[in-house]
């Protein structure tokens, strides 16, 4: 699933779809500096709002250089160091993104979106520990969230909790039934747990809601191919590579979440010569 590719939505469904700005007050008040600091929070919430809207058609370079501006305009507003954190998670600035979340969340305890973003930042630094705790906290905000339901999925992967794994994948998927990801997760736990016949089902659902993706159709190539169904697990495989070459880099995989069992069963299929051949096809 590409990184961030829900981060608009996730705006708009905790309410950062846009932003209120302030009503400035009607009358003449006489300290001078009190308004100066009011004109300028208000240019940096509608920087803000700007940003908000290049996020949206994914103009993220110019969206971060107006959230940094906003910041510096209205250092109080939690939205500002929430959309500016995320957005340096965007471009794999971690550790710039998760000190500048983690500054929104002083501002806003309880603001479910910022959980949820700075969990999956911590994810992707590799502290699992925290990204566990952190979404937890956001889920207990707010439980109908599918997105970050599968980056507690991914966590408890990480983190050898097979079983909780396969139950935040559930829920999620059970929230959202086009989240072909989540179902396409629990194969990769079936899958190395051993629970063959179960992961080809799991991949062969992730497929039927949409068939156009190569992460479920190679992994069920492989599992095919090493049930000895060779000549369909070629098949699928080709059809794999052809949607996306890069999942015949086993380090690509590795990223993606493939286990040690998928990973070696991988390796040994990409090594038949029918697949070394289509590989350098699309290499070339």
């Amino acid at each position: 699933m590409p990184k961030f590719s829900w981060l608009f939505s996730l705006f708009a469904c905790v309410g950062l779809s846009s932003v209120a700005l302030p009503v400035r007050g009607q009358a003449l008040l006489p300290y001078v500096p009190k308004l100066d600091s009011e004109r300028l929070e208000q240019q940096g919430l509608e920087l803000l709002q700007e940003a908000i809207q290049l996020i949206k058609f994914q103009q993220y370079e110019l969206a971060l250089s107006r959230a940094e501006l906003s910041t510096q305009l209205a250092p109080n507003s939690y939205e500002s160091w929430f959309i500016l954190g995320s957005l340096y998670v965007q471009q794999d600035k971690l550790d710039q993104g998760i000190q500048v979340l983690e500054k929104a969340q002083v501002l806003a305890p309880k603001q479910e979106g910022i959980l949820f973003t700075l969990g999956n930042a911590y994810f992707q630094q590799g502290n699992y520990q925290a990204a566990l705790k952190t979404l937890q906290a956001g889920l207990k905000l707010r439980s109908n969230a599918p997105e970050a339901l599968f980056d507690l999925g991914n966590t408890y992967l990480k983190l050898d909790k097979f079983s909780k794994a396969v139950s935040a994948y559930e829920k999620a998927f059970n929230q959202e039934k086009t989240f072909w990801p989540a179902i396409n997760n629990v194969g990769l736990v079936e899958y190395e747990q051993g629970n063959i016949d179960k992961a080809i089902e799991k991949w062969e659902q992730a497929l039927s809601i949409d068939g156009k993706q190569a992460e479920p159709q190679l992994a069920l190539a492989v599992a095919l191919y090493s049930q000895g169904e060779t000549k369909k697990g070629i098949a699928l495989g080709e059809a794999a590579l052809a949607l996306d070459s890069r999942y015949a880099d086993l380090e690509f995989l590795r990223e993606n979440l493939w286990g040690e069992n998928l990973l070696e069963d991988t390796e040994a299929f990409l090594a038949t010569p029918q697949m070394q051949a289509i590989v350098s096809r699309y290499q070339e």
